[in-house]
């Protein structure tokens, strides 16, 4: 087979979706743009067995899965490092693997990081919605989270394979992540700023699909009340009251009213997705501009 058929999830893990590039467009219309949280290793596993990157994946957290292959297909696997087995032989990680048919593809928990990402050949062929095959966890759109006995259908591509293995950076221990300032700097005293890459963060355990909450030193405002909604992008980093700040991630809130005081780098995201409970950021301030304008966007 060349990537037609179907996948039973016979076991999903502690959190599984499907998930491609997001719908992007629509947050005009309070939707979410969604999409794989780590895009870079989702769209590595979708080159590693010749789909384009924009094919739908499955993305688990803190993997635990077991998928069976109705038929032989290609499968690439990237991501939070885990154990990989097809028909108890393990596998390597970031190369395409051959899954023959009825066989069984299992997903140990990772040694490092959080999400990782299961391309097949072909790509996941779920009914979109508004564009996107994309799970939401923020607004319930796109397919359900994978179930024991969820049955995805997996569509065909006459591309040909032309990597055995994509070497991977291993994941850093405390990612130093990059923040563009603003676009509400001004609402916190002179010295927040300096606060918020003065020491690490840690990432707490209520963290998930739409944003990392941190824990760490308070970044204290100078200006009180709240700001009317306004625009939010993936990286923004919200300050609620308790000064503790929010890193906005894939299923984030199109709209927000807590100050931005920065947003981080659009090439550290990634980093930031694959954050599990416990991790320590540390944030360096940057003047690179990844994405104009830095004013908060209404799309």
């Amino acid at each position: 087979m060349d990537g037609s058929g179907v996948i039973e999830v016979v076991e999903p893990g502690p959190y599984a979706t499907v998930q491609d590039l997001g719908r992007p467009g629509y947050a005009h219309l309070g939707v979410p743009r969604s999409g794989a949280a780590d895009s870079r290793s989702a769209a590595l596993a979708n080159r590693l067995v010749g789909n384009p990157e924009s094919a739908a994946v499955i993305e688990l957290t803190y993997g635990g899965a077991v998928l069976r292959f109705a038929q032989g297909v290609w499968v690439a696997v990237t991501g939070a490092v885990c154990p990989v087995e097809v028909e108890g032989r393990t596998v390597g990680m970031s190369g395409p693997v051959w899954v023959s048919a009825n066989a069984e593809l299992r997903i140990g928990m990772p040694s490092c990081g959080l999400r990782t990402y299961v391309a097949v050949r072909g790509g996941i062929t779920v009914e979109p919605v508004l564009g996107s095959r994309s799970t939401d966890s923020l607004s319930g759109l796109g397919p359900r989270p994978l179930q024991r006995g969820t049955v995805l259908p997996v569509g065909s591509t006459g591309a040909t394979l032309s990597v055995d293995l994509a070497p991977v950076a291993p994941f850093a221990r405390q990612p130093v992540v990059g923040v563009i300032r603003g676009p509400r700097d001004d609402w916190f005293t002179p010295d927040a700023l300096r606060d918020l890459c003065a020491e690490p963060y840690e990432v707490t355990s209520e963290s998930n699909r739409v944003g990392l909450r941190l824990s760490g030193r308070p970044l204290t405002r100078s200006r009180q009340g709240e700001l009317p909604s306004e625009g939010m992008v993936s990286g923004a980093i919200q300050v609620p009251p308790n000064g503790q700040p929010i890193v906005f991630l894939a299923d984030h809130p199109p709209t927000g009213g807590y100050p931005v005081i920065g947003v981080v780098r659009r090439s550290d995201l990634p980093a930031v997705a694959q954050c599990r409970p416990g991790t320590r950021i540390l944030f360096r301030l940057t003047g690179v501009q990844e994405w104009p304008p830095t004013k908060p966007m209404s799309a």
